[in-house]
């Protein structure tokens, strides 16, 4: 079968062609990957214009997205893969074969720069692709500083996201920094924070606040001749995509148990700064709570309810044989799903290639996926079209993620996004912080600093 790309799918290509720099900051479901590889085909095998061809990707994307993409289509097979993972004997032998694309994992950056560098004496990739730019945003972080590093030695490099500023404008410093080394954005974090940031007072410091109003759109517009933007409403014709909360009322008994463990743990902070970490942590474990179980200080599970497991019972009857994505937060609601689903589905936790495979093709009634190894790149749109989140977190950026592994170009049905929230819980302020495309931490802080003092009122 040979890829035909759409109108857009072919500019897109088109614009990685010409652009020696280029970022497709465009929805997900739009096929970067595939418009990606006509590019690299064009500008290896035609114009003879790149060697080798580095990906950089989420770990599970790296491990099967493009190698699958690559299979999938005729005009593409021909295209030699060799995958950069495993120890570390494997990688540099990955590293050392023969391919015309190689493909890692953002957390083997800084060792293969590190091991082209002063191993292998240069850099062999003129083409660098960040699938997920956005795992560049920081730019504390390791993997960007050895990224720029070597800036210098790439000759084109391409940036793909269906996200690039999950946050704010802030997340595109560093993303736009790869791709034109400061020439639009500044080249220091530190200057474009002071050129488009509000100064604020906290005590006797002076810290960088909210963006300063029409900061966003002149930054867009900075980098409009280089980052390409589509959403997905304009170019695709998907079926609908709806939202359902499945509220999950807590027993006397377990309303009970809940509640008074709720207290405990929030008039434990009581008195005290709440700070984002220390919001992070209260947050984890009433967000815990709601699921039904608690990990104590010896990680040991403590069950407080079921009545989310019943829930989620309750649901995958109501959808007469439908199969269910089914998201989970703690390893302890994995377990717990997979032992009340066990013998009355067909249950798989999903870890890899092959488990996409199965459901795909219709052996699983119920994928149980973790949103942090499933958000990025897979292709789930045909083996269901309901999702259920039985387990909440304050990310949007893996929400929208999590939820376009189903919604997405080759989806035939309508998608349902089901959310379990147990009522009066966390999980309804978290929904709501959702819903809104809140700040993540401005959300997060608002909600247990209200919990708070609810509890301390004797809520």
């Amino acid at each position: 079968m040979t890829f035909t790309p759409y109108n857009y799918q072919q500019y897109c290509a088109d614009r990685v062609v010409a652009d020696k720099n280029v970022g497709l900051f465009i929805d997900m479901g739009l096929g970067k990957t595939a418009s990606t590889l006509l590019a690299i085909e064009e500008l290896k095998y035609r114009r003879f214009e790149v060697d080798k061809v580095l990906v950089i990707a989420p770990k599970k994307v790296a491990e099967a997205t493009w190698q699958n993409e690559i299979q999938k289509w005729d005009n593409f097979s021909y295209l030699t893969v060799s995958t950069i993972l495993g120890n570390k004997k494997q990688r540099i032998n990955a590293l050392l074969r023969e391919a015309d694309i190689y493909i890692t994992n953002r957390d083997n950056v800084v060792w293969l720069v590190d091991y082209c560098v002063f191993e292998l004496k240069r850099w062999p990739f003129d083409m660098v692709v960040l699938d997920e730019s956005s795992s560049f945003k920081n730019p504390r972080a390791k993997r960007f500083k050895a990224l720029a590093s070597i800036r210098g030695h790439i000759d084109r490099i391409v940036e793909l996201s269906g996200t690039p500023a999950p946050q704010d404008i802030g997340d595109l410093w560093s993303q736009v920094y790869l791709l034109d080394g400061g020439a639009r954005l500044g080249d220091r974090i530190g200057a474009f924070k002071q050129r488009f940031c509000e100064v604020v007072r906290v005590g006797n410091r002076f810290v960088y606040g909210a963006f300063k109003p029409g900061a966003d759109e002149f930054v867009r517009k900075q980098i409009g001749d280089i980052c390409i933007s589509m959403r997905a409403e304009d170019y695709l014709e998907l079926p609908d995509l709806v939202y359902n909360i499945f509220p999950v009322e807590l027993d006397k008994k377990s309303a009970r148990a809940y509640k008074e463990l709720e207290k405990k743990m929030l008039l434990e902070v009581d008195g005290e700064e709440i700070s984002v970490t220390s919001a992070a942590t209260l947050s984890n474990k009433l967000l815990q709570l709601c699921n039904g179980a608690i990990y104590d200080e010896e990680k040991n599970i403590h069950e407080i309810h079921e009545c989310k497991l019943e829930a989620l019972e309750e649901l995958l009857e109501g959808l007469q044989g439908s199969h269910a994505l089914v998201f989970y937060a703690y390893k302890h609601d994995r377990d717990r799903i997979l032992s009340r689903l066990s013998g009355k589905y067909r249950v798989r936790v999903y870890s890899d290639a092959e488990d996409a495979d199965a459901w795909n093709a219709g052996r699983v009634d119920v994928l149980l996926a973790h949103p942090a190894s499933t958000a990025y790149g897979l292709n789930l749109q045909h083996g269901g079209h309901n999702i259920v989140w039985f387990g909440l977190n304050w990310s949007l950026e893996l929400y929208q993620q999590a939820n376009a592994r189903l919604y997405r170009q080759g989806q035939t049905d309508r998608v349902v996004v089901h959310h379990l929230a147990v009522q009066g819980g966390l999980d309804q302020d978290v929904l709501g912080a959702l819903d809104n495309k809140k700040d993540t931490q401005d959300a997060l802080l608002a909600a247990i600093k209200a919990r708070v003092e609810h509890a301390k009122k004797g809520g």
